[in-house]
């Protein structure tokens, strides 16, 4: 908990002076960006702070069936980066009730302006696989963030992790280990692989600044 306050800290006195402030949170699958980014925001003002997941902008099922990218949900090329780069362009300019959308894991479907996110707030923090990513198009977000924090999960530890995602929704062990493998591993190393320096690597419970 020392950990996590000193990085709320350090957002702190990098936000002086800033009344919007966009923190990218940002790791493979199965890191624990979503646990840290929860973790973090009760430790800001009540009401200054929300979290807006780069899930929400996952394609319809229907659509990836059409461009044959279903089995491989969760890629880079899954998502809409467009959408995501126009509604991080709205939330930085601190536009009142910027709404975004929130991905559903039991309808396994994105649900359009599920949130909102107030003029108000103060800090955004925006939680996602390739936010960091050096791959265009998403080397187009950089400018969207005034912070950056990475994830830096060793893989072991993300294939039980990512195993057990998939046992607690229900899939046999050897069914678990199938979706890992074939999907979630390759798009944890595609992450690792290619992505740009943050300003903070946080590695389980140790942080590295930069």
């Amino acid at each position: 908990m020392t950990e996590i306050a000193h990085l709320v800290a350090t957002i702190f006195r990098k936000a002086a002076g800033r009344d919007r402030f966009v923190v990218a949170i940002a790791g493979p699958p199965g890191a624990g960006k979503s646990t840290l980014a929860e973790a973090l925001l009760p430790l800001f003002p009540e009401g200054s702070a929300v979290i807006v997941p780069m899930d929400g902008f996952h394609f319809d099922n229907a659509i990836l069936a059409a461009r044959n990218l279903l089995p491989r949900k969760g890629a880079p090329e899954t998502f809409d980066v467009g959408g995501l780069a126009a509604t991080l362009m709205r939330i930085r300019a601190s536009e009142e009730g910027v709404a975004v959308p929130l991905f559903d894991r039991a309808a396994d479907l994105a649900r359009a302006g599920a949130a909102v996110v107030p003029r108000a707030i103060r800090f955004v923090l925006v939680e996602g696989n390739y936010l960091l990513s050096d791959e265009a198009p998403w080397n187009d977000l950089a400018p969207s963030f005034d912070f950056t924090i990475f994830l830096d999960v060793e893989e072991p530890v993300l294939e039980r992790r990512l195993v057990e995602r998939w046992l607690q929704h229900g899939h046999s062990h050897e069914q678990a280990v199938a979706r890992a493998f074939s999907n979630d591993i390759p798009n944890a190393r595609r992450v690792l692989a290619c992505r740009r320096a943050a300003d903070v690597e946080w590695r389980q419970d140790t942080k590295r600044t930069g």
